[in-house]
């Protein structure tokens, strides 16, 4: 098991928010601890964010806990109703899942059964609070961040590889029913981790405004990428689907489909290639050379097939067509991003796209 930088930062930011209350007698470190962990945030936008939204349902709590304290006293069920408040005043005010539950567990903090005057008791646990979430955003800023940018693009390029040899695989009959199941639930949670990575690059502040153009170019290029490979993934699943079909269709087309598919494969694997500078020609010249699949001509083909035999078990595979057709087009509108990316501002991010992808 790896351990994550996120995971260091959670330990540290406890560590230090327990030791800074245990100084004092009027805080209590287990309260800060608690708080620290609530705080952690991968990146330091996020974490800068937290800290204000989290001080304010920290507020928010301490208010309807002194509030309805010399209102209405204490109890469990004045404790739950303190609860529903609390939870309906940081969504009036649209406070995000985890900012709600922080203020839900700051006011069972607040409210628990003590001894001590009910003021020195709020203010005490209000500070632990505090300097739990204090802590965790010191942490934050003193780790520096990880590296969004370079992080994507090797899930990109490891993501992508994986399902193109998959698709190889799967279009000739060689592959392994019960290992491509478990390949494909595994390549859809790297997809969604996907997604998070890139949420995280494109929270990531740029505060020099020369940087600011070329990181909004960058950024619809990742996007395309990963769009792009989430349609390579459509294909897979949509081949997947039909594997015990497309022995039903003739020899002839069944060597069409494979030939086409390989096309898309093949530009897909040339475009990954190309913004890795490792293909020796230029650009432009690279991207002239790779076959376009004769997408208009497959879907003629499955009609003639079709309208040959009468049979409209056959029309299962124009929802294929449509796949292998949207593929293309994602490819293509990627050739032209990478195009004017390459054109523009290439030779300042070689480095990131050039690295030894680690698996």
């Amino acid at each position: 098991m790896k351990l994550g930088a996120r995971m260091m930062k959670t330990g540290l930011a406890v560590a230090v928010a327990v030791y800074i209350a245990s100084l004092t007698e009027l805080t209590t470190p287990v309260v800060a601890g608690i708080a620290a962990v609530f705080s952690i945030q991968p990146s330091i936008y996020r974490s800068y964010q937290t800290v204000l939204e989290q001080i304010q349902a920290n507020i928010i709590a301490v208010a309807v806990a002194i509030i309805v304290y010399y209102t209405l006293g204490d109890g469990a069920f004045i404790m739950g109703f303190s609860i529903i408040l609390v939870i309906a005043l940081n969504m009036q005010l649209k406070m995000n899942e985890n900012t709600i539950i922080f203020a839900v567990v700051a006011l069972i903090l607040l409210m628990e059964p003590t001894d001590m005057a009910f003021l020195p008791y709020a203010g005490a646990r209000f500070t632990s609070l505090m300097i739990g979430i204090l802590s965790a955003f010191a942490v934050n800023l003193a780790f520096v961040p990880p590296k969004y940018e370079t992080n994507l693009f090797r899930q990109i390029d490891r993501n992508t590889s994986d399902i193109l040899q998959w698709l190889r695989v799967t279009i000739r009959h060689l592959n392994d029913e019960p290992a491509l199941k478990t390949e494909m639930n595994r390549l859809q949670d790297e997809i969604r981790y996907i997604d998070q990575t890139y949420l995280l690059y494109k929270e990531e502040r740029t505060y020099l405004r020369k940087n600011r153009f070329a990181k909004a170019r960058k950024m619809v290029l990742f996007r395309q990428l990963i769009a792009t490979t989430k349609k390579s993934f459509d294909v897979l699943k949509a081949f997947h689907r039909l594997e015990g079909d497309i022995d039903n269709i003739p020899p002839a087309f069944q060597e069409v489909l494979v030939s086409e598919l390989d096309k898309v494969i093949h530009a897909h694997e040339k475009l990954i290639l190309s913004l890795m500078g490792r293909i020796r020609k230029t650009h432009k010249e690279s991207l002239r050379e790779t076959q376009e699949p004769d997408i208009p001509m497959l879907v003629e083909r499955l009609i003639r097939i079709y309208e040959d035999g009468r049979d409209p078990d056959k029309l299962i595979f124009l929802p294929l067509a449509a796949q292998l057709m949207e593929y293309h087009l994602h490819l293509e509108h990627l050739k032209r991003i990478l195009q004017s990316y390459q054109q523009f501002h290439y030779e300042r991010h070689r480095n990131m796209f050039e690295q030894k992808q680690t698996r």
